[in-house]
């Protein structure tokens, strides 16, 4: 399905909070009094979560697509307020995005001002807006100002948006045992009810539910860029990257909990467990260590399989301070990334009693190094995310994903 609509202004967070609520309300309710009171509690409640946790929203800038333009010619007043013809081209701009896709109605709680008309693909993942630009100016900055001033009023306002959507998946198990505790309260106070005064229950009632299978996502892969015309080569996508994120990170976490995977490993070791999931989990890839990469070995590459272009590069490291961590940044991005290398990461194990600290210090000089451009939403309370920017070539954007694990043991 496609729509048109103003970027995050069609509907309050609050309108929306209430909406959510009542479809959760509408989904309970849906079902029979012998279905609630004898489901199996826990593994609905987790259906219910699963089912209306909402997913931040991410736009994939790096895989912009510029559409060939139309002409149009419109009457405007000059300055003596006579009538001229301009004609001009008019821009279609598209980008692939995550997230649940009815989220660029909403308005957050807190909000920027300013909005734009979007389109919405909600079955192909693709947001776009228009723009017009005088056919005589030729100026590729002049477009660029234009364009980036489009960008900003649709997209301004997801970072206040995502913060909305965290608060709701973290009180949405409290909600949704709230509202299911008491419809099945009022279901057994009145089967309590009829038990006390003989009524008798039909037999054929009497039958074992069982919970609605969540569909998983599709695990993500690799795909070959098609929207510039120069190009073909293999890129990872932002869902596939922020899943390698996700997978390396609740890796590192289930490894904090068992000290015998980490206790006496050197930087080598705890590597290969990381590098042994993303090396099971997609098709079509290679995952390597100590391989080379420009100027150095890199600890964990993801290669495309066909043609071995590289997909994503990471680095493992013990934690040694605020100074190695500037070092670390340094030596992979003037040794071990090429202009194509976009998604990356930054592994650190620390030993450190005080793990706060050193959270502290990663997002206090991560911000201060020379090669920072942006800081994005945190995606865990140890994994932080940035885009930085090539030593030799400012425009040239690079994900980056710094993850800190305590293995103090």
């Amino acid at each position: 399905m496609r729509y048109k609509i103003k970027a995050f202004f069609e509907m309050d967070w609050l309108e929306y909070y209430q909406l959510l609520v009542k479809r959760i309300n509408a989904e309970i309710n849906m079902q029979t009094k012998e279905y609630i009171l004898s489901i199996d509690e826990e593994e609905y409640k987790k259906f219910l979560f699963e089912t209306y946790r909402l997913e931040k929203i991410y736009i994939d800038y790096n895989n912009e697509n510029i559409g060939h333009p139309e002409t149009r010619v419109r009457n405007l007043d000059d300055r003596f307020l006579r009538k001229i013809r301009v004609e001009e081209y008019y821009f279609t701009v598209t980008y692939p995005f995550l997230g649940s896709p009815e989220l660029f109605m909403v308005k957050p709680t807190r909000f920027y001002h300013k909005t734009q008309e979007i389109l919405v693909d909600d079955i192909n993942y693709l947001v776009s807006f228009d723009f017009a630009f005088n056919k005589m100016n030729k100026d590729p900055h002049a477009f660029e100002i234009e364009k980036q001033g489009c960008y900003c009023r649709a997209f301004e306002n997801v970072s206040f948006l995502n913060e909305d959507v965290e608060k709701w998946n973290k009180e949405l198990h409290y909600l949704i045992s709230n509202i299911f505790n008491s419809i099945k309260d009022k279901y057994k106070s009145e089967r309590d009810f009829f038990a006390a005064i003989n009524v008798k229950v039909n037999k054929n009632t009497e039958t074992v539910f069982s919970t609605p299978i969540i569909k998983k996502k599709d695990v993500p892969r690799p795909s070959v860029s098609d929207n510039k015309e120069f190009s073909s080569e293999p890129t990872m996508s932002l869902e596939m990257y922020l899943d390698v994120i996700k997978v390396i990170y609740e890796a590192g976490k289930s490894m904090e909990k068992k000290p015998s995977l980490y206790i006496d490993k050197d930087e080598e070791g705890l590597r290969d467990q990381i590098l042994f999931l993303l090396e099971t989990r997609y098709e079509g890839i290679t995952a390597t260590g100590e391989t080379f990469n420009r100027a150095g070995k890199t600890d964990i590459l993801l290669k495309y399989a066909d043609d071995n272009s590289n997909l994503f590069v990471a680095e493992c490291k013990f934690w040694k301070g605020a100074s190695e961590l500037n070092k670390a940044i340094n030596q992979l991005f003037e040794r071990y990334l090429t202009w194509r290398d976009s998604k990356t990461a930054l592994i650190f194990f620390v030993k450190n009693q005080s793990f706060t600290q050193v959270l502290n210090i990663i997002k206090n000089e991560s911000k201060k190094h020379k090669y920072f451009s942006s800081e994005k939403n945190n995606r865990g309370e140890s994994s932080f995310a940035y885009e930085f920017f090539l030593p030799q070539d400012r425009e040239k954007r690079v994900f980056l994903e710094i993850i800190a694990f305590h293995f103090d043991k």
